[in-house]
């Protein structure tokens, strides 16, 4: 999207003592973007956050919302923009709807339109059903739910959304994208923060990637595909303890990505030769006795893009 940048962040950098958390971050966004901010525990996502919704104060650099200085005009920031953080805001001792209207009421909304403000979020986060049932009876979806719920009581300018998945079985994770898809189409530009390469892949329209403070990478998700290129051959293993094993095997045909394999997920290689790649890892497996459960062809993921940016996976 084109315009003038809503969120404009020039070399900031942050110290926590005699550590540089930021090393002179540069992004922006535009209206109605979600700009992606990738990378994994550690890179400094959350300070970066911190920092742009005056949490913060930043040891260098700029950063404006809305043309207005984070460090020199804070109330106007807040007045535009608003949080969810990693840990859930509301009032366990509440009901979702009680909190709803607590919030509404403090952003100055009479007490019959937070009513109403309340009901329709109960229903657009499909939390009808629990709505006066205390908040500490919820799961962690609904609780997330109910946390950005109560983060658009009053639609913001700016969403800032850290991390905002992170703990949610994929239900959750699922439901929480729908909401984010339909707060862009309202106009609201958002900034998500997250670890999880699938979530920036189905939600960013740009991706800034971080590792260790700086920014290493940016662009739509097919411009850092592009940077990888070619095709990717994925297989899964019978046996995680033959992982060692593969990777010393196929060494000789590039790096061998592993990926989520604590988790049962793929080992992922570049295959530039396509299908003879996948024939040949196949042939050299079934060689050694090694058992695969499932083996197919894929474009690069942005997991690919991390490892060959930085050489190590977010889960590292």
């Amino acid at each position: 999207m084109s315009g003038v940048p809503i969120v404009d962040v020039k070399d900031l950098i942050k110290r926590f003592g005699k550590t540089t958390v930021l090393q002179g971050i540069n992004l922006s966004a535009s209206r109605g973007m979600v700009l992606g901010v990738l990378g994994p525990n550690g890179a400094g996502k959350t300070t970066a956050i911190n920092c742009l919704t005056t949490l913060l104060v930043p040891d260098g650099g700029q950063a404006t919302i809305a043309g207005y200085d984070v460090v020199k005009q804070p109330e106007a920031v807040r007045s535009l923009i608003s949080l969810t953080g990693q840990f859930a805001a509301v009032d366990e001792a509440l009901t979702a709807r009680e909190n709803l209207v607590l919030f509404g009421r403090l952003l100055r909304l009479s007490s019959g339109a937070a009513k109403r403000r309340a009901q329709e979020l109960l229903i657009q986060f499909d939390l009808v059903e629990a709505a006066d049932r205390q908040v500490k009876t919820f799961s962690g979806g609904m609780r997330r739910r109910l946390d950005l719920a109560a983060s658009i009581v009053v639609l913001p300018l700016v969403l800032f959304l850290d991390e905002p998945t992170t703990g949610l079985d994929p239900r959750s994770r699922q439901q929480l994208w729908a909401v984010v898809k339909d707060l862009k189409a309202q106009g609201i530009t958002i900034i998500l923060t997250t670890q999880y390469l699938e979530e920036a892949d189905a939600l960013a329209d740009q991706i800034v990637v971080i590792d260790h403070g700086r920014v290493i990478a940016e662009g739509t998700v097919d411009e850092l595909k592009d940077r990888v290129g070619g095709k990717f051959c994925e297989l899964r293993l019978a046996n995680l303890a033959d992982v060692k094993k593969v990777r010393e095997l196929l060494s000789d045909m590039g790096d061998v990505v592993t990926g989520e394999m604590g988790e049962n997920g793929p080992l992922a290689i570049a295959a530039p030769k396509g299908a003879n790649t996948l024939t040949e890892i196949v042939m050299r497996l079934e060689a050694a006795g090694i058992a695969i459960t499932d083996i197919s062809m894929r474009r690069p993921s942005l997991d690919d893009v991390f490892f060959k940016l930085t050489g190590h996976t977010t889960k590292d």
